[in-house]
């Protein structure tokens, strides 16, 4: 068998965070033989989470990367086979769908993107050590875990007044850290927030160092003023930074279709792209809930709508002659 035969596959799916790992085992019980190219760093966002609560079936919970685990133990399980490294270059618009790993090139019939969102930091080094033991980029995600403590929230948009508002009902005391003392909020959620008696506001300070005195977790932070450069401790246990995500899409720049932030655009109430047969889920598309179950379900959408198109386009012919077909209600129409 030749190379090009052996790295030939019905589908691919870059990513392996819970939509790409529940697209591979939906996948992979339909007989389609994904591989997933997971990337060195495998496992998304969750990989960096410790404890999980809110995700259904595991009534004690379980810890982020052991979920992972779990996932991609299952899809293995299945029939999926999994490439650790990160994908160079794609060529989405030719038939096959061209991918390339290193000097390695991979072809597919169809391609699903699971690529997922990185949180912005503060991009510090003691912010990076306690992540998981303090430090956090979501408050649904992990706000249960502060029930009466003392927080922060770094941030001065939308997603930082709600992450704070929402931490009101389990912290004693929220304190939003903002460099400035314009916001990029809008009113409504600017005023909700300074409205609630648990939330206060520090303007013109920076965080700069989170503090754990040596326990493990974190202690308190160090702000630095933004105007003359003064420091001052505050005590706190937990830091929510909430300064935005960036969807990790450079690799599809100029072929796949994006919003003003990024995302993915996929055609409702599907995840098929603007390219035939390349289909998106998870956080790549999705910056309205972020979640590891609403990532998983998109991903469950993502490889049916996957396999229906392959079926479509194996019933009305080879592959490549379909460039530019349309799947419409299980039927392929050409354009």
């Amino acid at each position: 068998m030749s190379d090009s035969a052996q790295n030939h596959h019905e589908l691919i799916i870059i990513g392996s965070g819970p939509a790409g790992l529940t697209a591979a085992i939906y996948a992979a019980r339909a007989e389609l033989k994904p591989l997933v190219i997971e990337g060195l760093q495998a496992g998304g966002q969750l990989m960096q989470t410790t404890e999980i609560e809110n995700y259904p079936g595991f009534p004690q919970g379980l810890q982020g990367p052991e979920l992972m685990i779990n996932f991609r133990d299952q899809a293995e399980r299945f029939g999926t086979t999994f490439l650790t490294d990160d994908v160079d270059t794609v060529d989405l618009e030719a038939t096959p769908k061209v991918i390339k790993v290193g000097k390695t090139t991979y072809t597919a019939d169809a391609v699903i993107v699971s690529t997922g969102a990185t949180a912005r930091m503060i991009g510090l080094e003691s912010e990076q050590k306690l992540l998981g033991h303090g430090v956090s980029t979501c408050a649904t995600c992990d706000g249960y875990f502060f029930r009466d403590k003392e927080l922060l929230v770094v941030g001065g948009g939308d997603s930082a007044m709600e992450e704070a508002t929402f931490l009101t009902k389990f912290a004693t005391k929220v304190t939003i850290i903002h460099r400035r003392d314009e916001y990029r909020a809008s009113k409504i959620m600017l005023d909700r927030a300074r409205a609630n008696e648990k939330v206060e506001f520090i303007e013109w300070a920076a965080v700069t160092e989170v503090l754990d005195d040596d326990t493990g977790a974190m202690t308190g932070a160090i702000l630095t003023d933004t105007r003359d450069g003064s420091t001052r401790r505050i005590d706190a246990q937990g830091l929510f930074v909430a300064i935005g995500h960036d969807p990790n899409t450079l690799l599809f720049t100029d072929q796949l279709d994006m919003d003003e932030n990024g995302y993915l655009i996929t055609k409702a109430p599907g995840t098929q792209t603007n390219i035939d047969g390349v289909f998106a889920c998870g956080d790549v598309q999705d910056h309205t809930y972020r979640q590891a179950i609403t990532a998983a379900g998109s991903g469950c959408a993502a490889a049916l709508d996957a396999e229906r198109w392959l079926a479509a386009v194996q019933a009305a012919g080879p592959v490549e002659t379909l460039t530019g077909a349309t799947l419409i209600d299980d039927a392929v129409v050409t354009t």
